[in-house]
């Protein structure tokens, strides 16, 4: 059975430091705690299109190492099918370290170790897993001409295609002219397109400004919401739900997981959107430990309290 959502994209196991504050050049803090996390944009998102319903393949590399072990059986354990990831002998993993502060928001320092082998070899070696496919999801964790080649290879296959542009980066237009969706934050959205975005209004005018790259983008604003716009006129903001924060981390893929479930299930746009929103407000409100129980239901049970 082909999958109905394919992601091409990093794997990281996440060191999360918890600590005060994020140190200034020189300085050392005293952490409270720490723990490993599989992770990386990829394989955060592969995870959370799984646990939301998609029968879900990932694409990728890891390390012949203890990481990398970890980071496929992550993957396998939350029913993300791993033909497609390639262990690379003699490279490392990629990891990251993750500094979480007391109200829940972070910062992170990537290492892509392996990731950077993903090129066109590795596209056209997983032919059989994208043919078909619903939808790939794509992120900025691994090499640009990496993916290039995926993206023309989903169109070629009439896959549609999912840009996360994360971290920012500026985008080739051979990557553009394959892009269904784009979905970038506030930060990555000012990056892109010059506006500030700090209200909900201000992630309308920077999804329409964002309309002279792709055909559809959403912009996520974090506790303003999201807002979407189309060049078949669409033009659509959902509100943010108010929960207390746990960790934001992990949010904006649960966002894209979730979003590409919903399409991949024949969902409009904006319902699928308003569906994602919810998914990443669960996790922003849940401890990291915790997570794996969300999914459809506790996502449904919040819509119906709005």
């Amino acid at each position: 059975m082909t999958a109905g959502v394919v992601v091409f994209g990093s794997l990281h196991l996440d060191i999360m430091v918890h600590a005060p504050g994020r140190p200034r050049l020189g300085e050392t803090l005293v952490g409270r705690s720490w723990s490993l996390k599989e992770g990386g944009k990829g394989g955060n998102q592969a995870v959370e299109a799984a646990r939301h319903g998609a029968r879900t393949a990932m694409i990728g590399a890891v390390g012949d190492d203890d990481f990398g072990r970890r980071l496929v059986a992550n993957l396998r354990r939350n029913k993300v099918e791993t033909a497609a990831v390639r262990v690379m002998r003699g490279a490392a993993s990629g990891m990251s370290v993750a500094l979480v502060e007391p109200a829940g928001d972070y910062g992170a320092v990537i290492v892509s170790g392996a990731n950077l082998t993903l090129g066109r070899a590795a596209v056209a070696a997983a032919a059989p897993v994208m043919g078909g496919a619903g939808w790939l999801l794509l992120q900025n964790e691994v090499p640009e001409e990496a993916n290039v080649a995926a993206a023309e290879a989903a169109r070629a296959a009439g896959t549609r295609v999912i840009l996360n542009a994360a971290p920012v980066r500026e985008l080739p237009m051979a990557l553009l002219a394959c892009i269904d969706i784009l979905v970038v934050n506030a930060l990555e959205a000012e990056a892109l397109c010059g506006a500030p975005v700090e209200t909900l209004e201000g992630a309308a005018r920077a999804a329409e400004a964002l309309l002279g790259l792709v055909p559809s983008v959403i912009v996520t604003a974090g506790g303003h919401g999201l807002a979407i716009a189309g060049r078949d006129g669409m033009r659509y903001t959902v509100a943010p739900h108010r929960v207390m924060v746990s960790s934001t981390h992990g949010a904006g893929d649960a966002f894209v997981g979730a979003l590409a479930t919903r399409l991949a299930a024949g969902d409009p746009l904006a319902k699928a959107a308003r569906y994602a929103n919810a998914a990443a407000a669960l996790v922003v409100a849940t401890p990291p430990e915790e997570r794996a129980g969300l999914g459809p239901v506790s996502v449904e049970a919040l819509l119906r309290e709005v």
